[in-house]
């Protein structure tokens, strides 16, 4: 990992926290309705092309009213495209990890992604990482194998929805993983409104595209949780990404962690659904593991800062 840089966007990270809170609790109610909306019959794509769609005319009267279109001008589209088509495919294989295993198993394994980033930072970035951030990183491993229970899976194998959607999940974590990294490289040069403007655009060339194969008409209520969740997603997409221009990934990251507590209260709620018992027992050990990365990222943070100074 690079040390900021002097043209690096000032860092707030009560604000920071803040929108990750927000976003989670946001993302929460928005998978609520990805459920009723599979439920009722309606795309995955469809869900896909909503949920980005009414992004854009949001930013565009935020756009105007700020001094126009010249404010998503950009040098990095190739990036930009490139982060696209990571969220695209991220955004789809977690829709499905949430249609296929209940809200609060479907979280916890999302919540593997500090885990996961530790294990890209060293392989693709080369970064050094100490045997304490591996000792989490073991932990970690053994609370999301414990939630997957590999045993059963193993014994029932992955074609039904349980199995699959633990496949699915676990892509949607690996790709989350990703696009954090990308989305806080962009965050150095790009405004939070840049990079979920040209997301969105972008995204919706593929989605347009395969719309008319799969669109059929709607009721009031569907297009009601249609609308709600573009809305919920623009709320997500504009809260994540300013997070992460506002404070550094070890800072936000633990308040995904929030996510389980409202994941938990939306399944029982709405679905009647509470956590298995490897869950319960699983996602401590998941939790306490991304927390210590966290905490052992921003420590890390403060003495290269010293040996910057010095």
């Amino acid at each position: 990992m690079t040390a900021v840089a002097a043209s690096d966007p000032p860092q707030h990270y009560l604000g920071g926290i803040a929108l990750r809170l927000l976003a989670m609790l946001s993302l929460s109610v928005m998978f609520v309705l990805v459920k009723y909306i599979d439920a009722a019959g309606i795309h995955l794509v469809e869900s896909l092309f909503w949920r980005q769609a009414l992004v854009l005319p949001l930013l565009a009267i935020w756009a105007l009213t700020h001094g126009g279109l010249g404010l998503f001008k950009t040098q990095r589209i190739g990036i930009h495209a490139r982060r696209a088509m990571m969220g695209l495919t991220g955004m789809a294989l977690n829709f499905g990890g949430m249609i296929f295993l209940p809200m609060a198993e479907a979280t916890t394994i999302n919540l593997s992604v500090p885990i996961i980033c530790v294990f890209l930072a060293a392989a693709l970035l080369g970064e050094r990482v100490g045997w304490q951030r591996w000792g989490a990183v073991v932990v970690g491993f053994v609370g999301v194998l414990i939630v997957l229970n590999p045993t059963t899976l193993l014994m029932q194998g992955f074609e039904g929805d349980h199995g699959l959607g633990t496949l699915i999940a676990l892509g949607g974590a690996v790709m989350t993983a990703l696009i954090t990294i990308q989305v806080r490289d962009l965050g150095r040069t790009e405004s939070a409104m840049t990079i979920v403007f040209w997301f969105s655009l972008i995204s919706m060339i593929p989605l347009g595209i395969a719309l008319p194969f799969v669109f059929t008409p709607h009721s009031a209520s569907e297009w009601g949780l249609l609308v709600g969740l573009g809305l919920l997603g623009a709320v997500v997409q504009l809260s994540l990404t300013g997070a992460l221009r506002l404070a550094p990934v070890s800072v936000v990251t633990p308040m995904d962690y929030s996510s389980l507590l409202w994941s938990i209260a939306c399944g029982w709620w709405f679905f009647g659904t509470l956590p298995a018992d490897t869950t319960w027992i699983g996602a401590p050990l998941i939790v306490a593991s991304g927390l210590f990365i966290a905490w052992r990222e921003h420590r890390l943070h403060i003495e290269r800062m010293k040996d910057i100074a010095a």
